[in-house]
């Protein structure tokens, strides 16, 4: 460890929070139906697709009705990207005439681009066209974030209601998300990567030759614009298997940095647009308070980890004691690549600089333990937000069980039927995650893609469910999941990880609508001070901890106490 090392993580932090706050600004006028730069430009095309589509862009809808068009556009996206999957091969743009997918590959893929997830069974560029890569998977992009996106929207929305009903309309909010925050932003992000080197051509390949004089097949494509998208929306799909470690999607420290700030910037925009609209900048301080405490300790465990010595490698070869280098890469340096393991997988972006399987089973464990959480730290576009949102209704729960008071947030009282749609949202995760790994476990068509044995073995199982259920989509890249048990039920985890969740959050915001708006009194519990961070952090721990701690102690837990045991032996 090296004080450059530990400026760069701060920095880069830093740098994620900072830039959230003109950001999210600008996300609550988008919300909020207000002027924007973009409006000469916009206004003309919004208003087309309006009245393309027959949509009353001013007729509200109730937290059914906006939950009901969200579920179906997202059905429609899923049926849309899993038939060009399928006939592939018939499609343009396939000049290397790539083969349609499997039903269960397609499946797998279809549902993890629509749920924001971006697992990926498949090396993109060995399998995967242009017209695949733009018109199916970069639709999905955009689609799947703008839909995390206005959730944001309706929570807020629900949250400054003062006996209300409506929740705005979800064609609306999605359209305006979609045309005056992600495509623009996308757009000049895929500039900056172009400038710094990253392709941006339809050429699908092109023939090199190596300093040994043999021929060598380099994949191309429209890179830059899918990089773009993949890192705001915390999408996380790579165009290339090597994912952010390849030199064509990352190739300088600067397209490392731009990254890893877009993989963060948004989430944590969408926490300060949501207190603007509701009028509680200092509760939504707190929250981005929280996570910034909870993401900066775990990047300094996992770059503690990765630069200290390792044991086992030690007497293994009778070397003095040194870091693991394994799966870092060196254009990085181990900082840069453990703060982006601690933002991919605190994001619930999914992609990755370095190999996770590779890190020690502390570095490994933590960001299978960030995923565990909820990814809300800042977890992904939208889904962060009202990820923290459930966390802080428990958290004023607990506070209101310890003094004898009805509960209340943002001025809304949080009664019991809150509280079990939350519980109902939070159980969703470990149900799906524990459930299939053991299953999978003691199932020899699964163990039949695990790669290794014992407490990594078991690692590997854990880290691809709770990616799946997580909605993160980077893996232990040693479990060979493009196999039908793995492909369909990594699937139904995605969906449930995504939807499952959505749905009791949406009914959260129903109940609170229509809830009159309170004034604070003296009793009640100040959300916006560092009691309550305190509270918050400790309920997000504990949760985790009751939920995964026993499995985990299984995996990367036991394999870091055998790690120690190399030297006494």
């Amino acid at each position: 460890m090296t004080w450059q090392g530990w400026a760069e993580i701060a920095l880069t932090i830093a740098l994620s929070v900072a830039l959230a706050w003109p950001l999210g600004a600008y996300l609550a006028r988008v919300f909020q139906g207000g002027r924007t730069w973009l409006d000469p430009l916009l206004k003309p095309v919004e208003a087309l697709f309006y009245r393309s589509a027959g949509i009353d862009e001013h007729k509200s809808q109730g937290w059914l009705g906006y939950t009901g068009a969200l579920l179906a556009f997202n059905a429609a996206g899923f049926f849309l990207l899993y038939f060009i999957l399928r006939i592939q091969g018939l499609l343009p743009l396939n000049p290397l005439k790539f083969a349609g997918f499997s039903p269960h590959l397609a499946f797998n893929t279809a549902i993890s681009f629509v749920t924001n997830t971006n697992w990926q069974s498949y090396s993109g560029e060995s399998a995967l066209s242009n017209f695949s890569q733009m018109f199916g998977l970069v639709v999905q992009n955009f689609a799947s974030a703008a839909t995390g996106i206005v959730v944001v929207a309706v929570v807020a929305r629900a949250f400054a209601a003062h006996k209300g009903e409506g929740l705005g309309n979800f064609w609306r909010d999605l359209t305006r998300v979609t045309l005056y925050l992600l495509l623009p932003f996308s757009i000049v992000m895929a500039i900056a990567l172009v400038i710094q080197g990253v392709p941006q051509t339809l050429t699908q390949h092109v023939d090199a030759t190596t300093l040994e004089g043999a021929k060598q097949t380099l994949a191309m494509g429209p890179i830059a614009s899918q990089e773009a998208i993949k890192q705001i929306g915390t999408n996380g799909g790579g165009f290339f298997n090597a994912n952010s470690s390849h030199p064509y999607e990352n190739p300088t420290p600067i397209t490392n940095l731009i990254a890893m700030v877009a993989m963060n910037c948004l989430g944590f925009a969408c926490v300060i647009a949501f207190g603007i609209i509701v009028g509680a900048r200092k509760e939504a301080r707190a929250l981005v308070a929280a996570m910034v405490i909870l993401l900066s300790a775990a990047a300094a465990i996992i770059y503690g980890a990765e630069t200290g010595a390792v044991p086992a490698l030690q007497h293994a070869l009778h070397v003095a004691p040194a870091p693991n280098l394994e799966g870092k890469e060196v254009r990085f340096g181990a900082a840069a690549t453990s703060v982006f393991a601690a933002m991919t997988t605190g994001a619930s972006c999914g992609a990755i600089n370095g190999w996770h399987e590779s890190f020690t089973p502390m570095g490994g464990g933590i960001a299978l333990f960030l995923i565990q959480l909820g990814e809300i730290l800042p977890g992904g576009v939208g889904s962060g937000l009202y990820g923290i949102i459930v966390m802080a209704l428990f958290s004023v729960f607990i506070a209101g069980l310890m003094v004898g008071r009805t509960p209340e947030y943002l001025g809304k009282k949080v009664d019991a039927r809150e509280i079990k749609f939350a519980m109902l949202a939070v159980l969703i995760l470990p149900l799906f995650i524990k459930g299939f790994a053991a299953v999978a476990a003691v199932l020899p068509l699964a163990l039949k893609g695990v790669s290794a044995s014992g407490p990594h073995g078991l690692t590997e199982i854990l880290y691809a469910y709770s990616s799946a259920a997580g909605n993160n989509g980077s893996a232990f890249a040693g479990l060979t999941a493009n196999a039908p048990w793995w492909d369909t039920t990594l699937g139904i985890t995605m969906a449930m990880g995504r939807f499952a969740y959505l749905v009791p959050v949406m009914a959260i915001a129903g109940a609170l609508a229509v809830k009159p708006k309170l004034t604070p009194t003296a009793g009640t519990l100040p959300t916006d001070n560092g009691l309550f961070i305190g509270l918050l952090i400790g309920v997000i721990l504990i949760l985790g901890g009751l939920q995964f701690f026993p499995a985990m102690a299984l995996g990367p837990i036991v394999e870091h106490f055998q790690m120690l045991q190399a030297l006494a032996r």
